[in-house]
């Protein structure tokens, strides 16, 4: 449909003004907003990623990219019927492992699932295994996710499914790591149920967490 492909460009753009615009046409037109949403925002926020994984878009880029998509989603979340808000993306207590003040790699990713629909909690940096349990247990979250940039502070992340499990709040709450020196390889030994190696991958995986967690698997 062109007025998909006019979505996606005004989000690749980071045009607030036409990505509003278009999202008022859906309304005006009688398109599914969740068709709209998944075949053009969605699918523009994508290429944004994708350019930003490849160093065509800096931090400011995505950051103009993603405004323009939350404005547009301001427009259409409220005309999205109950069985459609069963397919949008669920919550997320998002932050930075206790000892660890970087947070560059973090805020990336949370712009980028919040540019895909999911409600963000930020806890910021530094954060305690505690924290992020008692945060994700107040706000029924979906998922955790915990971020690191230092190799010494990798070590607490397996602490989180283990407090978890000790806490019998694992099968209630899914788990996913990413940051620099983080591995696919050492997110299956912390006991965790994801990975994201760059922000565009952490968004997939929250997605299928979500899914395989509301889907009761």
């Amino acid at each position: 449909m062109e007025l998909f492909q006019q979505i996606v460009e005004a989000t690749v753009a980071g045009d607030q003004e036409r990505c509003v615009a278009l999202a008022q046409a859906v309304l005006d037109e009688g398109v599914d907003p969740l068709e709209a949403i998944e075949q053009g925002y969605t699918k523009g926020m994508a290429i944004v990623g994708d350019k930003f994984s490849r160093m065509e878009y800096y931090l400011p880029e995505l950051i103009r990219c993603a405004d323009a998509m939350k404005a547009a989603m301001d427009i259409l979340k409220p005309h999205l019927g109950k069985g459609q808000n069963a397919g949008v993306p669920g919550t997320i207590v998002i932050g930075t492992i206790q000892g660890d003040l970087h947070d560059l790699g973090k805020n990336i990713v949370k712009t980028m699932l919040q540019a895909a629909g999911f409600t963000i909690h930020d806890l910021g940096c530094d954060v305690r295994v505690r924290s992020f349990i008692d945060k994700a247990e107040e706000q029924d979250a979906d998922v955790i996710a915990a971020s690191a940039i230092l190799t010494t502070t990798m070590a607490y992340m397996p602490d989180l499914v283990n407090l978890l499990s000790d806490m019998n709040l694992r099968d209630r709450f899914k788990v996913m790591i990413g940051g620099a020196p983080v591995t696919p390889e050492y997110a299956e030994e912390a006991g965790t149920d994801g990975y994201g190696g760059n922000a565009a991958e952490a968004v997939e995986t929250a997605k299928a967490l979500v899914q395989s967690k509301k889907g009761g698997k």
